[in-house]
């Protein structure tokens, strides 16, 4: 028995056991404490997929505003947020919830939708969250496992989602593997969903993809199915430590229950000034995102030129095989100053996930595999 479980039943209490059984989630190292064990400084954060060229300017300016007033609370609502999201996305404010991170609106979809014994499906590897939040409901999960050569296994999930699930939870461009669903693919698995099912499209890598892939959102809009669509700014406009997401639903009913299942003032004043900001900024956004696609091609040619496998990406980071215990080379390179995420769902505890960092950490990087490779 878990050691807090125990202690909370010689205590009387009695906990949530669809919370207690919980898996962990496999969150990136602190730097402090990598660079506790490296003895370096000089750390290289390849671990969290967040964007080493940090935010545009503009955020930096509204956040050092003096209009700018942290003692105020925060428009509940996000009004002006949605205002212009809806504005760059042509579709109905009403139709979009935000949320502190993409992650809580994943637990706000998990709560509206999910009862105890629930069916839900997603793949596995997954985001860890698209298990864990219907779990703490109470919900049945399956889990539908990538193909040999890293890629979505259609005929599998096709299946799985035709069986009627409450909720489906698939991430594309694909965390943590890489590749996204082509256009005639993704309408394949909306052609298989049955009345009764929420289709949830994560696309929290949305922006990194290349034009083969298409705007889920276009996608399912021109669809006839309930759906939501995650997308968040902590990757490509660089906000991760800022915490804001968005949910744009098939329509405004959906939106209403999605929104009425997270707290109230959920994103703070600073997130939602810097968001805007952002959005005003597309152009800074989409510099970084080329210099990012450039290093990530340039990083997965190099490694597999060193024999690593690895799958085919459309987002910030690389899903490799280490042909072998990836905790072990992940501890290697965490000894160089380097951090990277070793894989610890069943069946692919021989993978890294690997962000795309600046292109000095990025040569760290593939310096430290070479000499792991030769041993």
């Amino acid at each position: 028995m878990d050691n807090s479980v125990e202690t909370a039943s010689q205590n009387g209490l009695a906990f949530n056991p669809n919370v207690a059984a919980l898996p962990p989630y496999n969150a990136g190292m602190n730097i402090a404490v990598a660079r506790s064990i490296s003895g370096r400084d000089d750390i290289a954060r390849l671990a969290s997929n967040e964007n080493p060229d940090g935010c545009s300017p503009a955020v930096l300016a509204v956040l050092a505003s003096p209009s700018l007033e942290p003692w105020r609370y925060a428009d509940p609502a996000c009004a002006a947020l949605r205002a212009a999201l809806g504005q760059k996305l042509s579709v109905e404010p009403g139709t979009i919830v935000v949320g502190n991170g993409s992650e809580e609106l994943i637990a706000a979809v998990s709560r509206a939708m999910l009862v105890p014994g629930a069916s839900v499906a997603t793949v596995v590897p997954s985001f860890g969250l698209h298990e864990i939040e219907p779990l703490a409901q109470g919900a049945v999960v399956t889990k539908v496992a990538m193909t040999y050569d890293l890629g979505f296994d259609l005929a599998a999930l096709e299946e799985v989602i035709a069986s009627g699930p409450r909720v489906v939870f698939l991430s594309s461009p694909w965390n943590p593997v890489g590749p996204a669903l082509d256009r005639g693919s993704l309408q394949r698995l909306i052609a298989a969903v049955r009345p009764g099912t929420l289709f949830v499209l994560d696309e929290a890598y949305f922006e990194f993809a290349d034009h083969s892939c298409p705007d889920g959102l276009e996608v399912l809009r021109a669809s006839e199915i309930p759906f939501v669509v995650l997308r968040t700014f902590s990757k490509a406009y660089g906000l991760a430590g800022l915490r804001v997401g968005y949910a744009i639903c098939s329509n405004a009913a959906l939106a209403r229950v999605v929104a009425a299942a997270k707290t109230p003032f959920n994103v703070n004043v600073a997130a939602q000034a810097a968001a805007i900001a952002a959005l005003g900024d597309e152009a800074w956004m989409l510099a970084s995102v080329a210099r990012l696609r450039g290093e990530r091609a340039r990083v997965g040619a190099v490694l597999e030129g060193l024999g690593f496998q690895i799958a085919p990406s459309q987002t910030n980071f690389l899903f490799l095989d280490c042909d072998g215990d990836s905790a072990t080379v992940a501890s290697a390179l965490l000894r160089e100053g380097i951090i990277v995420k070793a894989w610890r769902e069943k069946g692919y505890e021989n993978y890294l996930r690997i962000t795309i960092g600046a292109p000095a950490d990025n040569d760290r990087l593939i310096g430290a595999l070479a000499r792991i490779a030769r041993r």
